[in-house]
């Protein structure tokens, strides 16, 4: 029952004057400051002292407050960049048409001079700059300005074919060598690419075909990858029509992906939007999301080669992100997980129209281990299938792969979950002979359901507590929930 309010009229009545005097200018003062408050609020983005197109920097002359809720004290202070450059300079020509590959590596070429010497920003003024595959430097920022867009070159040639990722073994579509992103590091540090809301468009429709037509020679190239890089930051930007995965961090730490936009068709196969992979200390939050894959899916190596390199994904926060699939997850946790994934929050999503909306993927053969995962505050509408544990794909490497290393789950808490308009209630597959446990459902509330729809579990075990509609056998526990504690 609402509680009475109070009669502030009858109040009033027996004020004397000068009180009431003074609750006006109270009044009054409170009103001004919460509006200087709200207008700061809303000022453009800014994030380490990124405000402008001419320099970087996150020194603000103010100590800064620790806010719980933001990435912002992951990465500390990058320096303000010393030297400062646009890609005209290097003979760029931003007409849509021109192919700036060789602008955009002698540029490159020149800020790695640069980076012990107070770094470098390349500005990418307003434009279309077409270019092939190029490698970013330590002590960089890439800025796009306002109008600013890169385009992935439609020539596979400029997209060169590089060994495969140790964790994978081949690509991860075919046999061999893979393409590289079309913005690619290895070995960094302290590198941002931000801008004014730039764009940094793929051009994916031809690899598309490539795969759809069965003619793809090599994995697809992603947009943006980064290895064994630290203090990344990538933010307030644009990307479209991925190859393949849009942002793919891998065997990198303190990684921070802030108020992102990633568009791909729905359609458009494998075109997940951010993956960290084998990465500790990443934080991912306040990005829209529309794929044809995954929003986002935290991975860590395929199988024996993934197992044999030991290079797990931790320490990770995925939050206030919304968007849509309608062929995958909204998060996902594997399937590519053999080097273990652990720690990892997923809090403040929005999803809809969409196939899954949390997914955890194993297999036989995977290995690894997935533990300490925290699920909530989740909100999905029109969500064929809320919560989903799958297995079986049979999507292995080679014929190395080892049927005996299975997957451990343990400690996956999933709380405050609304569902709307759902099709199947949850389906959680283990694997026979794996350990599924310690799985905790709470608050979790799935409406739109047939009566007859009925939660489908397989090997796992665990507890549940005001979880609606009624759970399988295996997770009820006439009320205790002990293992959500």
């Amino acid at each position: 029952m609402e509680p009475e309010r109070p009669n502030y009229g009858a109040i009033m009545v027996h004020l004397k004057k000068p009180y009431w005097v003074f609750l006006i200018l109270l009044f009054t003062f409170v009103a001004v400051l919460t509006f200087q408050i709200s207008t700061k609020d809303i000022l453009p983005f800014q994030f380490f002292g990124v405000t402008g197109s001419r320099k970087t920097s996150v020194t603000s002359g103010a100590e800064p407050v620790p806010d719980p809720g933001s990435c912002a004290g992951l990465l500390g202070e990058f320096p303000e960049r010393k030297h400062v450059m646009s890609i005209k300079e290097f003979g760029g020509v931003g007409d849509g048409k021109t192919s700036n590959t060789a602008a955009f590596w002698k540029a490159i070429v020149h800020m790695q001079r640069l980076s012990n010497k107070g770094g470098g920003q390349l500005n990418v003024p307003k434009g279309k700059w077409l270019t092939g595959s190029f490698n970013l430097t330590s002590n960089f920022t890439l800025f796009l300005e306002d109008g600013a867009v890169i385009l992935g070159s439609q020539d596979p040639k400029e997209w060169p074919v590089v060994e495969p990722l140790p964790s994978y073994g081949r690509g991860r579509e075919r046999l061999g060598g893979r393409h590289i992103s079309l913005i690619h590091g290895d070995g960094l540090t302290n590198v941002v690419i931000t801008g004014q809301n730039g764009t940094i468009d793929g051009q994916g429709g031809m690899w598309w075909d490539l795969w759809q037509n069965r003619r793809l020679t090599h994995t697809r190239g992603h947009l943006v990858e980064l290895m064994n890089s630290h203090n990344i930051l990538i933010s307030n930007l644009t990307f479209r029509n991925s190859p393949f995965w849009t942002i793919h961090p891998i065997y990198c730490s303190n990684v921070v992906i802030k108020g992102m936009t990633i568009l791909a068709p729905l359609n458009a196969p494998n075109t997940d939007g951010i993956d960290p992979d084998s990465s500790t200390d990443v934080c991912i939050e306040d990005c829209y999301i529309e794929s044809g894959d995954d929003l986002v899916a935290v991975k860590s190596g395929w199988d024996q080669y993934g197992i044999r390199v030991a290079r797990p994904s931790s320490n990770i926060i995925v939050r206030r992100i919304s968007g849509t699939t309608p062929t995958c997850s909204g998060v996902g946790i594997g399937s590519e997980m053999s080097g273990g994934i652990s720690n990892v929050i997923i809090e403040d999503m929005n999803i809809w129209n969409s196939a899954a909306g949390v997914r955890i993927k194993t297999d036989k053969g995977r290995g690894g281990y997935i533990a300490n995962i925290t699920i909530k505050n989740i909100t999905m509408e029109r969500v064929k299938i809320p919560i989903m544990f799958s297995r079986g794909a049979n999507d292995h490497p080679d014929y190395g792969w080892d049927p005996k290393a299975i997957p451990k789950i343990k400690g996956i808490f999933i709380s405050n979950i609304m569902s709307l308009n759902s099709t199947k209630a949850p389906i959680l597959a283990g694997i026979k002979g794996g350990s599924f446990e310690g799985l905790c459902f709470k608050n979790v509330t799935l409406l739109g359901l047939a009566p007859t729809a009925a939660w489908h579990c397989e090997f796992v075990s665990g507890c549940t507590n005001a979880v609606f509609p009624l759970p399988c056998p295996q997770l009820q526990n006439n009320g205790s929930s002990a293992c959500c504690i």
